[in-house]
């Protein structure tokens, strides 16, 4: 929706204003400070530049009404990963029960699969899920998740007792930063947010696959077109992706989880080397990408990520925040707008429904929220009107 420029220029002054007080926790895992007292970010972290000339305004576009949701499921345990079948229901996992639900308005949400290798603790578990973008005709639903040995992509059809057909293995998993978002992109490829699983010198390393974005052709196999022969490496530099959508233009977009001063969102580009751990957040070296959005850890560690009518909508854990950010048909990234504020707790995961309706997973009971009753809960978002086409 459009926002008024007394709206927008409130929300630099907050943006700029908390920038100066931002912690530096030393937090060493997802949107959890470290015991002790926050200090002071360092002198040289600055939040991105915001230049809004010539951006086009009709990105900020929301047809939602965020004030009433409608719950679709409760109960849950720590959800995780949730994608949609072609009937418009959704598949959930509960990243500590190695499960996946079949959650639909008004049934009550089904079991319809378990990984029996899945070993959970700390950020550990079934992560990420993603449906074929082709599942009327090949029936396939793809799993990122962590063994007692590695992190693995594998996929399986639902109702069918044979185990899944392993596709990626051997990536060194930890209990803190395994990353484990994928999904398919507009060229049909599965992408993979993959974290540095706790050893910072593995994202500049180009023959780990940790701390980097893969691009996995959905038999496992490398594609052609990746930008470092023989490899699934896309990008890397990266400390712990969690969220990947595409724009309409099918520019990728990554949520990262910075470590104490800046967390990130990053347009991502074949080869790009993103800076971690000699960079967090700007940097203004031309070795590096820099991000298109920062914030501090305590108003973001952002997870899921996806993007409808010109805004990409970053679910924020330590937030515990909706980010609406407004990317523009140029790519351009407007002032973010923080919706659903302490509302809901910790939110994981948003997804766009097949009917374009928002889908918010919240995380309060990962071990480091304060559940409410009810929780975890999956909300569902109507669109209010018709967006524009830009």
């Amino acid at each position: 929706m459009r926002r008024r420029t007394v709206a927008v220029v409130a929300a630099v002054l907050a943006i700029v204003l908390a920038a100066t007080d931002a912690h530096a926790d030393r937090r060493p895992a997802e949107g959890r400070p470290a015991a002790g007292p926050d200090r002071p970010a360092t002198a040289d972290a600055r939040p991105v530049t915001l230049d809004l000339r010539g951006f086009d305004g009709r990105a900020g576009w929301s047809g939602y009404d965020l004030t009433r949701p409608r719950v679709v499921a409760t109960g849950l345990e720590a959800p995780w990963g949730l994608d949609f079948l072609p009937d418009g229901s959704a598949l959930v996992a509960q990243r500590d029960q190695g499960t996946i639900l079949r959650v639909r308005p008004g049934r009550p949400a089904r079991q319809v699969a378990r990984i029996a290798d899945v070993a959970a603790g700390g950020e550990a578990g079934l992560l990420g899920l993603a449906v074929s973008p082709r599942y009327r005709r090949d029936r396939w639903v793809y799993a990122a998740y962590t063994t007692a040995a590695d992190i693995r992509i594998v996929r399986f059809r639902l109702g069918v007792s044979q185990p899944p057909q392993v596709l990626v293995s051997g990536i060194a998993r930890s209990a803190v930063h395994d990353g484990g978002r994928i999904a398919f992109g507009p060229d049909g490829m599965l992408y993979a947010g993959i974290g540095d699983a706790g050893v910072s010198a593995r994202a500049q390393d180009l023959t780990s696959r940790n701390g980097k974005i893969l691009r996995i052709r959905p038999d496992g196999g490398v594609p052609a077109g990746n930008p470092f022969p023989g490899s699934l490496v896309y990008s890397y530099g990266h400390r712990n992706v969690q969220g990947l959508a595409w724009d309409r233009q099918g520019r990728l977009f990554a949520t990262e989880f910075g470590q104490s001063t800046w967390d990130e969102v990053n347009r991502i580009v074949p080869g790009g080397n993103y800076g971690w751990p000699l960079v967090e957040g700007v940097a203004g070296d031309p070795r590096f990408r820099d991000p298109v959005v920062v914030w501090p850890p305590a108003q973001a560690s952002p997870s899921g990520a996806a993007f409808t009518g010109g805004t990409l909508y970053v679910a924020a854990l330590r937030g515990a925040r909706l980010w609406a950010v407004p990317v523009d048909a140029a790519g351009r990234v407007g002032v973010p707008v923080a919706e659903l504020a302490g509302t809901y707790g910790r939110l994981r995961t948003v997804e766009v429904a097949p009917d374009g309706a928002l889908w918010v997973a919240t995380s309060n009971r990962d071990g480091r929220g304060t559940p409410a009753a009810g929780d975890d809960r999956i909300l569902r978002f109507p669109l209010t009107h018709r967006r524009p086409t830009i």
